[in-house]
């Protein structure tokens, strides 16, 4: 298989890449923070002028037309810079879900807002008794005449006190952890029936805990079929946050390195002791584990078969959760003191590499997919 980019491919990681060493360091990032949404509206309307915001969408939707494999590119970058703007809550899981489950006009109405920038949405999946099961649905879904009503709580919801829009799964047939009777429904944040709390999350990033109480919505497709369409989102943006995943891991080691290298103990730089050098090429190989199975899972994210991509998928997830884990730690004992302040900034690499490995299901989660699946294939 050829994993070279091709000439469009490779002009899209040197424009991502050239943008965020160029928008995007440490000081940088720390200023964008501190604005009232906690991630930089002008950064978003960068996003939107390259055409990221409209990568993986039809030409005819406003987008580009890209797969994972474009995906992947610029969420490596990201995971380089350390990007705060709610790219994976919008356009990666927002508008996989209006692309895989909603109706033709839908579809024309809402991704073009996404690709301009005007559009936020927001992901709300996660329930306080469902831990990493997605079937596991206790919100209802009420039929009110052509709409819905919405009543539940959802929390964890990435970037959801600043969404125009929810994307809410909620159960309008069976019991809590029925496959069948899930449905996906849109709903407008600003409705009476939604209240939200945001804050921030410990890398860095925002989430909200929102509350639906009789909230109207619209049914994205079928209101009790949605969950394959779910299924295959996440699949779609777990291979997104393993390559997130290592553009952070290369920093860390990067960053590493050029510290053994000037960090000079008993009068010589700390990286000619052996033990060391062996201990960052162990992290190499952490690395690049890493990024071959990142390229596996961009690769099987478009499996048409379910079971067979979400084998791969969680192959993948297990091994980005190592490797973070090996990398960050060892990140961590090689700097010393400094790298757990707040103002060095591998620390908050390895705060987000945490937080990736929870996304969608820990390691321990998907080890038990794997080992109960019997093999990948």
């Amino acid at each position: 298989m050829d994993f070279d980019l091709n000439d469009d491919q490779r002009l899209l990681k040197d424009s991502v890449d050239h943008l965020i060493s160029d928008r995007y360091d440490f000081e940088q990032r720390k200023k964008y923070a501190q604005g009232p949404d906690g991630w930089s509206r002008e950064m978003w309307a960068q996003y939107a002028e390259l055409g990221l915001l409209g990568l993986p969408f039809a030409e005819e939707h406003g987008g580009f037309g890209g797969g994972a494999e474009e995906t992947m590119i610029v969420m490596e970058a990201f995971g380089r810079g350390l990007v705060l703007e709610p790219y994976l809550a919008t356009v990666i899981l927002g508008g996989g879900l209006i692309r895989r489950a909603s109706s033709g006009p839908q579809q024309a109405d809402l991704l073009p807002q996404i690709a301009s920038g005007e559009l936020l949405l927001a992901f709300a999946q996660q329930e306080r008794s469902s831990r990493f099961n997605l079937a596991d649905v206790q919100t209802r879904a009420v039929a009110d005449g052509a709409g819905w009503r919405i009543t539940g709580e959802k929390g964890v919801v990435l970037h959801g006190d600043v969404a125009g829009k929810l994307l809410v799964t909620a159960r309008s047939a069976g019991g809590r952890t029925d496959r069948a009777g899930i449905g996906l429904f849109l709903v407008d944040a600003t409705d009476p029936g939604v209240t939200r709390r945001g804050y921030p999350t410990q890398d860095g990033l925002r989430a909200a805990e929102i509350s639906f109480n009789n909230a109207a919505a619209v049914a994205l497709g079928d209101p009790a079929g949605a969950i394959g369409a779910v299924e295959q989102v996440v699949h779609e943006a777990i291979a997104a946050i393993c390559a997130e995943g290592v553009g952070a891991m290369q920093c860390m080691h990067d960053i590493t390195v050029d510290y053994l290298k000037t960090r000079k103990q008993f009068g010589r730089p700390i990286g000619d002791f052996q033990v060391l050098q062996h201990r960052s090429v162990d992290m190499l190989v952490a690395l690049e584990q890493a990024r071959s199975m990142t390229m596996f899972a961009t690769v099987m994210s478009s499996e048409p078969d379910a079971a067979t991509r979400a084998r791969a998928l969680s192959a993948a997830k297990v091994q980005i959760g190592k490797s973070g884990r090996h990398i960050g730690q060892e990140t961590v004992q090689l700097h010393g003191g400094i790298a757990m302040t707040m103002e060095y900034k591998v620390g908050h690499y390895f705060k987000r590499m945490t937080m990736l490995e929870m996304l969608f299901g820990d390691t321990d989660h998907h080890l038990k997919l794997v080992s109960d699946a019997g093999s990948l294939f």
